[in-house]
């Protein structure tokens, strides 16, 4: 603990340090008040009548409000997030897979990489518009259980200013986010998602409290649900670093009067490559019926089918595993090219001992990668589906059990690990002792992370 305090006290010694950390809290801040803003032309009161009377948490809604931190069932300014850019930024990401031109750009190095942003600025606006547009129908055919609309007045002029307005609010938050990367400290897009996530906490943690003092729960079982907390967190923490390094030698060569290579360096293969994504890919999928059932409710097939995949059922649980364990080698073989590490290892001398360059090496790299992902997979399923527990088991309230496990809990802990990286560097590098006297903190690999 004194060696934390110490640190803590450190960081704020450091001015550049200080400055990052101040201007990054203060952009966050603004964020936050933007999630709390209302559109223009929305009734307050019928909205939050209509938010009462209906629970999101089950479909995409609740998926997409859960990452602007409440702001898109609040209707505000800031509704859309960050999430149009991550879209877009997701669909130029797999079409440099199917489309040879998009991947050749992907791989000009700094000047490509300028291209491909330009590129998520410019669609990003394209697919907030459109976002931007469908959410101002949702708000005009919303009612409060009392029959009041939530839009008086949802007229043309209601949809025109909804678009222009969210639109010009997920270019904005994409723009404070670029400066949070630039001159502040962690990654901003990365933040933004965090913070929202991370918004919910204080009143699940109020939820908690008031089921232990009113006796709903004994503290037996509050102490239980936190240590699982606890163990729940420490097990991401060890899945999100967990890696497999394989050893590469390189051959020794002389340029002019210096000696390189001869050295021993590692490639590290991550147990978790994909990331977050499998779980997301896999909860659109799985949200997909309750979305639809939200527009057609007297559907008798589709209320069976979403009482079938209820967040609280085994279909749902072995379903949605299923599914992350697919798309957790679907993403891992999209974003990790085992032939390409192989060329890029061959055109600078590197071999892995004993192995021949080549064809060999990329089939090696790839059996390691295939072996080493079925535990990732099977650990991320189970994190995944450990909220679905927590509610069976414990009764924990559908808000606080986000915080055990899935999307949020990966987030959370992935964001973490970068930013107390970045402060680690700045420690280290003015002779400071870091979080850990031990050795660094390790970042995630940028391919499976926002």
């Amino acid at each position: 603990m004194a060696n934390f305090t110490q640190t803590i006290q450190n960081i704020f010694k450091i001015e550049d340090l200080r400055y990052k950390i101040l201007f990054t809290l203060g952009i966050l801040i603004v964020i936050r008040v933007g999630a709390y803003i209302t559109l223009p032309g929305v009734d307050v009161t019928a909205l939050e009548a209509s938010a009462a009377a209906g629970s999101n948490s089950n479909n995409l809604f609740g998926l997409f409000d859960m990452f602007v931190g409440g702001a898109f069932s609040n209707a505000a300014i800031f509704a859309l997030g960050i999430m149009p850019y991550i879209t877009t930024s997701i669909i130029l990401q797999m079409g440099g897979i199917v489309i040879p031109e998009l991947q050749k750009i992907q791989k000009e190095g700094e000047e490509g990489r300028r291209k491909i942003s330009q590129w998520t600025r410019v669609g990003t606006v394209f697919v907030s518009a459109l976002n931007s547009w469908g959410f101002s129908v949702k708000l005009a055919a919303q009612t409060s259980p009392g029959g009041m609309p939530v839009v008086p007045d949802a007229g043309i002029l209601f949809h025109i200013s909804t678009v222009f307005l969210l639109t010009a609010g997920v270019i904005f938050m994409m723009w404070l986010g670029e400066q949070i990367t630039e001159r502040g400290i962690g990654n901003g897009i990365s933040l933004i998602i965090f913070v929202g996530i991370i918004a919910r906490l204080p009143q699940s943690l109020w939820q908690e409290w008031k089921l232990v003092e009113t006796g709903a729960r004994p503290w037996p079982v509050e102490i239980i649900v936190i240590a699982l907390l606890v163990g729940i967190v420490a097990a991401v923490i060890l899945l999100t670093q967990g890696a497999r390094r394989i050893p590469v030698q390189y051959a020794k060569r002389q340029v002019g009067g210096k000696v390189y290579g001869g050295q021993t360096q590692y490639i590290p293969l991550r147990v978790n490559t994909a990331g977050v994504m499998p779980i997301i890919f896999a909860q659109s999928l799985i949200f997909i019926p309750n979305t639809i059932l939200s527009f057609f409710p007297e559907s008798p097939t589709l209320i069976y089918i979403a009482q079938m995949l209820s967040d609280r059922s085994f279909v749902y649980a072995l379903v949605y595993g299923l599914m992350i364990v697919f798309f957790t080698y679907f993403y891992t073989a999209i974003v990790f090219n085992p032939q390409e590490i192989s060329d890029n290892m061959k055109k600078q001398g590197g071999f892995v001992p004993g192995i021949r360059p080549g064809k060999p090496t990329s089939e090696y790299i790839e059996r390691i990668l295939t072996l080493i992902t079925l535990p990732g997979s099977i650990s991320l399923a189970i994190i995944a589906i450990l909220p679905t527990f927590m509610m069976n088991i414990f009764s924990v309230t559908s808000s606080f059990a986000q915080f055990f496990g899935g999307t949020s809990l990966l987030i959370i802990v992935g964001v973490m690990l970068d930013t107390l990286q970045q402060m680690e560097s700045h420690l280290l590098m003015r002779h400071y002792d870091g979080f850990m006297k031990s050795g660094k903190l390790k970042g995630r690999s940028g391919a499976g992370g926002f």
